[in-house]
């Protein structure tokens, strides 16, 4: 009998003390699917997942897996500086790692989106994303950081996001000219940790601002003061937001409109500039069904619109290598019509765009217009 219980008890200890060298070494308790590909009718299909605040590996883990079950090869997440280097040059890498080795288990290409300033590079009582020229070259030690323990990992990084509105520029006046320095500065750093990552720059938020706003910069007229400052060395792609607001994905680009196409125009100061070389990657873009937004569609809408956002930029935009739709999923209700965003509910719930894009990227898709 002795024997008997001893045998029943010894698994037990060995799982843990298992869990127990888990735990102190950080590694998620999550076992991986084995090396996955996405199969997909279109391969610029993507999607912004919503990882940062995600503790839970399984949850992590399933997010990639249903991004790959759609079809989508491509997710842009936000890597959060303050998260990774909560004190100058010492660096927690544990949740980016998770995050990444599932993107890269499931076959997707990420673009790791960097930004958010720790408390010790702003001063104090400013927001978190206030960074003066006395910090860029922080944030540049930490792009180099980054992009050198992922090398192999993360291809693409944005420097980052919507900088031409003042509340992501930590609520100063948006200026092309100081982006464009924090820009070359993250770029060299990144080039000397890794001269093959691709970095890309702008992440323009698409507004019709006036001229001399405070409170935002015209993204057609801030990409040309890109230009003016010198920027064009400093990107090997662009970064561009099109949301399509109330517009059909067909409506043609206008200076005056916000809609899915004025990513066109982008293109346009791209190639006056002499830089048509270089591609356009969409990091956020789609449409919104919340029943009582004014800038809002119907479900039926939004779902054939996004699919045919998709299939123009793998038909027509050959400048285009991918477009990353806003959001595929919250990690809790947002409370506001920003779940009307969303691809997936916070349990996991598939909705109906989740569906036809599905659909869509398989070759079965039927009873949506999506030409």
């Amino acid at each position: 009998m002795t024997t008997k219980r001893n045998a029943s008890v010894w698994p037990l200890l060995g799982l843990a003390v298992a869990l127990l060298v888990l735990a102190r070494s950080g590694r998620p308790w999550v076992e991986f699917d084995p090396p996955q590909q996405v199969v997909t009718l279109n391969p610029k299909l993507g999607v912004h997942t919503r990882l940062t605040d995600e503790v839970e590996p399984i949850k992590v883990q399933r997010t990639f897996r249903m991004v790959r079950e759609m079809g989508a090869p491509w997710a842009v997440e936000y890597f959060l500086w303050a998260a990774h280097e909560p004190s100058p040059g010492v660096y927690d890498w544990s949740h980016a790692d998770l995050v990444v080795d599932h993107a890269v288990n499931q076959g997707i290409t990420l673009i790791a989106r960097l930004g958010y300033v720790p408390e010790w590079a702003r001063p104090a009582q400013a927001t978190h994303l206030y960074l003066d020229e006395a910090g860029y070259d922080a944030f540049a030690r930490f792009v180099a950081a980054f992009v050198g323990h992922f090398r192999g990992r993360v291809k693409y990084i944005v420097v980052w996001n919507e900088p031409n509105l003042s509340q992501e520029w930590g609520y100063r006046t948006p200026d092309p000219a100081g982006y464009t320095e924090l820009l070359r500065r993250a770029y060299q750093a990144a080039k000397t940790a890794n001269p093959d990552v691709r970095v890309l720059g702008g992440a323009l938020a698409p507004t019709l601002a006036p001229a001399g706003s405070e409170w935002a910069f015209n993204d057609l007229d801030y990409l040309q003061g890109m230009y003016d400052a010198g920027a064009a060395p400093y990107f090997d792609l662009l970064a561009a937001h099109s949301y399509g607001w109330i517009f059909d994905p067909d409506e043609p680009p206008s200076a005056d409109a916000v809609n899915y196409r004025r990513v066109e125009l982008l293109r346009d100061v791209m190639v006056r500039n002499g830089d048509g070389a270089k591609h356009i990657i969409i990091t956020e873009a789609g449409w919104n069904d919340h029943p009582r937004w004014t800038k809002a569609v119907r479900p039926a809408q939004r779902a054939a619109y996004t699919v045919r956002a998709y299939e123009r930029a793998l038909s027509q935009w050959p400048w285009v290598d991918a477009v990353c739709m806003w959001a595929f999923r919250y990690p809790r209700p947002a409370g506001t019509y920003q779940d009307y965003y969303t691809f997936v509910n916070e349990d996991f719930e598939p909705k109906p765009l989740y569906l036809t894009v599905q659909a869509y990227a398989t070759g079965t898709l039927a009873g949506v217009d999506a030409r």
